[in-house]
């Protein structure tokens, strides 16, 4: 089985983290993704929407992704680390796969997550193209320009999709009415009844 692991915080998800990933899906022949809101991502120290909402998004959003799920394994409340989830679904799925699917920008800031050279060995990485974040080959470490050349990583041309969750948490701070080609409907209706990044009710006190 080829399982593709898709990490992030997803504060909103948007078409931006969807329309990509299904073409990284057919590009590597993927059996599943499984994506991975993280409740306290190390790189960011923002405050987010609560990590419930989050998530539910997200699960709202994959339902009519074919061979999309998502995984609560980083919703502890502890800051999660790539390389301990890949180790948790190497260990769950021994015969596997994996492939973590990361952006451009990502991937050419590996070298500061941690234990980054474990993760080249535990996986192959699917790159994707984002607006903005164009990969100068040049510029990598010398691991990451080999894994390019070799079969641990592999960039998929994607369309990119030059959307970003600022600019959505933005869009519906500003009141902006036409937020329907920003995120699928029923994400829309769950941040709009709960008046999500525009300072309503907390879907976690909602009572």
């Amino acid at each position: 089985m080829r399982l593709g692991l898709y990490g992030g915080s997803f504060d909103p998800v948007h078409y931006g983290h969807l329309r990509p990933v299904r073409e990284a899906l057919a590009a590597l022949e993927l059996d599943r993704v499984i994506y991975l809101p993280t409740a306290q991502p190390p790189h960011k120290d923002r405050q987010m929407a609560p990590a419930p909402a989050r998530y539910a998004m997200v699960e709202m959003a994959l339902l009519r992704e074919e061979r999309c799920y998502a995984s609560p394994f980083e919703m502890r409340p502890d800051a999660a680390y790539t390389i301990d989830t890949l180790r948790h679904f190497r260990d769950v799925e021994p015969a596997a796969e994996l492939y973590l699917i990361v952006g451009a920008d990502s991937f050419a800031a590996l070298p500061s997550w941690r234990e980054w050279r474990g993760i080249l060995e535990i996986t192959r990485l699917a790159v994707l193209e984002r607006p903005g974040a164009e990969l100068d080959v040049a510029t990598l470490v010398p691991e990451l320009r080999e894994a390019l050349t070799s079969d641990r990583a592999r960039r998929i041309s994607n369309v990119p999709v030059h959307l970003s969750s600022t600019e959505v948490r933005h869009a519906i701070a500003s009141g902006a009415e036409d937020l329907a080609g920003l995120m699928p409907p029923l994400v829309l209706d769950y941040v709009r009844k709960y008046g999500l990044y525009r300072g309503g009710i907390s879907p976690l006190h909602a009572i």
